[in-house]
């Protein structure tokens, strides 16, 4: 049997809820679950600004639960998380600027509500497998690459310094308590289904929607920030193999790609990939320079090693299918 065989019959009838479910990763993996067999729950605040988007299960709606709520709320997530047999748990707020305009939101949303979904678990279903969204912001202004997780944690926003509670109460509840999850840190995430009316989820959302509108792309700072990326559809295969792999209980993995460039470089790829457009160098406000973190590349050896993860979409490719997808369906992403 090979590893696909084992992945599908891993998940063929498994209880499985997504927390943040309706948006950008979470709709792209409800997809995949249930071409394996899974029984999907999908839960989200739909709060507008974090994501959550209903067309982006349009086409499965009949086939998965809703649930409209906020993981802010015990008594909702306690009745949710109860018989599941696995949480994939993706709700958040990315926004780093808006993590320093609303800190104490910040912390609700990524601090406290992780503790409270942990605590929900533990009382009611302690048997669950977690997998937890984490994020490569953790690790602020990197002092070498590539990054890998041994990297020194000194994050320079709110939302990175939420999200390494996040990870460690994760942790603790798996060492302690024996709730099995498994953290990885994303690096940038882009694909269909992502947000694209403005910068909140990831600069290349709104770069996609720039090129399409025919507007000039903006590349803030000089230009030469190198950064990595990884198309959702890796992005969940990586979910998918820390959920059904025992070897990932307890432990925490960076997802990255050996396909590294700038973000000038970036944007001339995009021009090219839509054979049209251009982009154009902007200035750094001062609210943005405090935040910018300059390069940034993962080390995801390990994860390769533990469970023969690497991404295989590269830039061109992705890019390409984001664009397909945004321009048919640019209606329900825009506003």
């Amino acid at each position: 049997m090979n590893s696909q065989e084992t992945t599908e019959r891993f998940f063929r009838n498994r209880q499985v809820i997504i927390t943040g479910g309706l948006g950008f990763i979470g709709s792209n993996l409800a997809h995949r679950l249930l071409d394996l067999g899974a029984r999907v729950t999908l839960v989200d605040s739909l709060i507008p600004e974090y994501g959550g988007n209903i067309f982006n299960v349009g086409d499965i709606r009949d086939r998965v639960c809703v649930n409209i709520s906020d993981v802010r709320d015990p008594y909702a997530m306690r009745h949710l998380v109860e018989g599941q047999d696995l949480l994939f748990n993706l709700a958040g707020q990315t926004s780093h600027l808006d993590s320093m305009r609303e800190p104490e939101v910040d912390l609700e949303i990524n601090c406290k509500s992780q503790l409270s979904i942990l605590e929900t678990c533990r009382h009611v279903n302690p048997a669950i497998r977690i997998v937890f969204a984490g994020t490569r912001q953790i690790y602020g202004k990197p002092t070498y690459f590539p990054v890998d997780e041994a990297h020194p944690l000194h994050p320079v926003d709110v939302n990175g310094i939420n999200k390494i509670a996040a990870e460690m109460y994760h942790l603790l509840y798996c060492t302690v308590y024996g709730i099995r999850c498994c953290v990885l840190r994303l690096t940038n995430t882009y694909g269909p289904r992502m947000r694209v009316k403005d910068a909140r989820q990831t600069f290349l959302g709104i770069w996609l929607r720039q090129i399409i509108e025919g507007h000039p792309i903006q590349v803030f700072g000089d230009g030469t920030q190198r950064r990595d990326f990884n198309y959702v559809d890796d992005v969940v295969d990586a979910m998918l193999l820390a959920a059904s792999s025992d070897e990932a209980v307890g432990k925490v993995y960076n997802l990255g790609s050996a396909e590294v460039t700038s973000l000038k470089d970036l944007a001339a790829l995009l021009v090219e990939t839509n054979a049209a457009g251009r982009y154009e160098i902007v200035p750094f406000s001062d609210e943005l320079k405090k935040i910018d973190i300059g390069d940034y590349y993962s080390d995801f050896r390990k994860i390769a090693a533990d469970l023969g993860w690497c991404p295989k979409v590269n830039l061109r490719e992705g890019l390409t299918r984001s664009l397909e997808y945004y321009r048919r369906h640019k209606e329900a992403y825009w506003d």
